[in-house]
């Protein structure tokens, strides 16, 4: 067991491009986070294609390290900590809460997060798609990364990450405690099938790279850097695969169900917008 977990370790830092001495300290985590976000993409493909998500190891290794795909946070953070585990990291897997203040207690679990203990616990999330680049200690307060701002609040017993203006969602809570594995499997179910989830309701992929934030929600593609936003439509099915093969670099599934489903969603969005 442990040979092949050797043998999948080697294979993911191949993936991520770490080329390194791994040892739980803050400079592999910082570099094992920031090479994951450049060399995996966030997406929730799978859910437009109807395909299940799986919580298992085995699947979300050979989806995102084998397969070339990138995934959302339930597989994005769990292959981080797997892989810091494997090197001896101190991992907790946390219970996210992206918009509590908006949602309440039905926000909870919807979002898995890490925090990493070294000589102070440090807050990881390669799973947000457009949040953190590196690790942050959980001190309050601002944090600027790159041309990105972000801070972390403390209310009470929560902790509150808030995102940067650009993001997609602004913000999420957790506590500082393990997340029941039955709630983030429920979480991740209604997240998959229901009609409201946003992720039923578009494509999307984010990726940050080289002084990069590219976002894709449906047919917009918005390029973030610190010079400013550019943003323009995906216009026919050529278009998609290019965007996805080279500004996310994601080995893409079944495109031509994927563009139905992302034109079929736009189309509906248009005509809610005339009836309005």
């Amino acid at each position: 067991m442990r040979d092949s977990e050797k043998r999948m370790f080697d294979e993911y830092v191949r993936r991520i491009g770490f080329d390194g001495d791994p040892r739980p300290d803050l400079v592999t985590l910082r570099q094992m986070h920031r090479r994951h976000l450049a060399a995996i993409a966030y997406e929730n493909l799978d859910v437009q294609l109807d395909v299940p998500i799986s919580f298992e190891l085995d699947a979300i290794f050979a989806k995102l390290v084998q397969s070339r795909r990138g995934g959302w946070c339930f597989e994005m953070n769990a292959l981080l900590a797997w892989a810091l585990e494997w090197i001896g990291f101190r991992v907790t897997r946390m219970a996210g809460a992206v918009l509590r203040n908006q949602r309440g207690e039905a926000a909870i679990g919807n979002h898995l997060v890490l925090c990493v203990q070294l000589d102070q616990p440090y807050l990881a999330d390669v799973g947000f798609g457009d949040g953190l680049i590196e690790p942050v200690p959980l001190v309050a307060g601002p944090i600027r990364q790159d041309f990105l701002d972000f801070s972390l609040e403390r209310i009470e017993d929560w902790w509150r990450f808030h995102n940067h203006p650009q993001g997609g969602a602004a913000s999420f809570d957790f506590k500082l405690q393990p997340a029941p594995v039955d709630l983030l499997q429920r979480q991740a179910h209604w997240l998959q099938t229901a009609p409201e989830s946003g992720f039923v309701q578009n494509a999307i992929c984010q990726r940050y790279v080289r002084g990069e934030l590219s976002i894709l929600r449906g047919k917009v593609l918005k390029i973030i850097r610190a010079t400013g936003v550019e943003q323009r439509s995906i216009e026919h099915i050529d278009d998609l695969h290019s965007v996805l093969t080279q500004q996310f670099d994601i080995v893409v599934p079944d495109i031509r169900h994927l563009w139905a489903r992302i034109e079929r969603r736009h189309q509906e969005r248009q005509q809610q917008q005339v009836q309005q």
